[in-house]
C-alpha cells in the first residue's frame, strides 16, 4: 500500500524491453535509502518490485499485464518517474491508500494556469470515470490529488506549486499517458452490491401463497 504522496522524482538510467515485458533501472537517493531485495516501490504510481539496488538506483521488472495497463511502454533512457517506498505502519496517512495497481490510462486533455493554481484535466474511459467523484480522490502517476471538477468524459484536478515542482507533473504537456488509479472504495461497494444481487437471483421466487393462487395446492 502506499500514500500518493511522492517521496522524489528519480530518471531512468536505462530500460530493456522483452517482447512485451520490460526491465527497468532507475536513479535514485531518498527511496533507497533503506531498501532490500523484494521491497516494493511504486514508479508513477504502479507497484513494483525491487530485483536489485545499488548505492544511487535500482532495477524492477515488469510484467506484461503491466506494460499493457500503464504508461510504461513510454518510458525511455532519461524519463523522469515518480517514486514512493510502501507504506509503513505507524506513519502519517498524508494522502489516501493507494494500491499501486493502475485501473487504466488516461490523455491530459487540458493544462491551465489560475493564478498559482495549474488545472490538469484527464479524459478517461467511461468504464473508470464511473469510480471517480467530485471531491473524492485519485492518483495520477501516483500522485495522491482530489477531484476539482467532474465532466462526461473528464475529470480535472488543481495543483498547488508544491505538487507540480515536487512531481513529474510540471513537464506533462496535453495529449501525453499518464496512469490512472481510483480510490479503492468504490470498486469494493460495486463487487458487493454485485454479489448481492446475483445470489438474490439464485433465490427462489416462487412462494407457498403464489402456488395456491395458481391452483397447485
Amino acid at each position: 500500500m502506499f500514500t500518493g504522496i511522492i517521496e522524489e522524482v528519480g530518471r531512468v538510467l536505462n530500460i530493456s524491453k522483452g517482447l512485451n515485458s520490460a526491465q527497468i533501472n532507475i536513479e535514485a537517493k531518498k527511496v533507497i535509502e533503506d531498501v532490500k531485495l523484494g521491497d516494493s516501490i511504486a514508479v508513477n504510481g504502479i507497484c513494483l518490485t525491487v530485483t536489485s539496488f545499488k548505492q544511487n538506483n535500482f532495477t524492477v521488472d515488469v510484467m506484461p499485464e503491466t506494460m499493457r495497463r500503464s504508461s510504461l511502454n513510454s518510458l525511455k533512457k532519461g524519463s523522469l518517474v515518480n517514486l514512493e517506498r510502501a507504506l509503513a505502519l505507524g506513519e502519517r496517512l498524508g494522502g489516501h491508500i493507494v494500491s499501486g495497481h493502475i485501473d487504466c490510462t488516461g490523455k491530459i486533455v487540458s493544462i491551465k494556469n489560475e493564478d498559482i493554481a495549474t488545472w490538469v484535466t484527464v479524459e478517461v474511459p467511461d468504464d473508470t470515470l464511473k469510480y471517480i467523484v467530485l471531491k473524492g480522490s485519485v492518483t495520477i502517476d501516483g500522485i495522491s490529488l482530489t477531484v476539482a471538477e467532474l465532466k462526461e468524459k473528464s475529470f480535472s484536478v488543481s495543483l498547488i506549486p508544491h505538487t507540480k515542482g515536487e512531481t513529474t507533473l510540471y513537464e506533462k504537456s496535453v495529449g501525453e499517458e499518464v496512469n490512472i488509479e481510483c480510490d479503492l472504495i468504490g470498486k469494493y461497494v460495486e463487487r458487493l452490491i454485485f454479489m448481492k444481487e446475483k445470489q438474490e437471483s439464485k433465490e427462489s421466487k416462487i412462494t407457498e401463497d403464489m402456488l395456491r393462487k395458481a391452483g397447485f395446492m
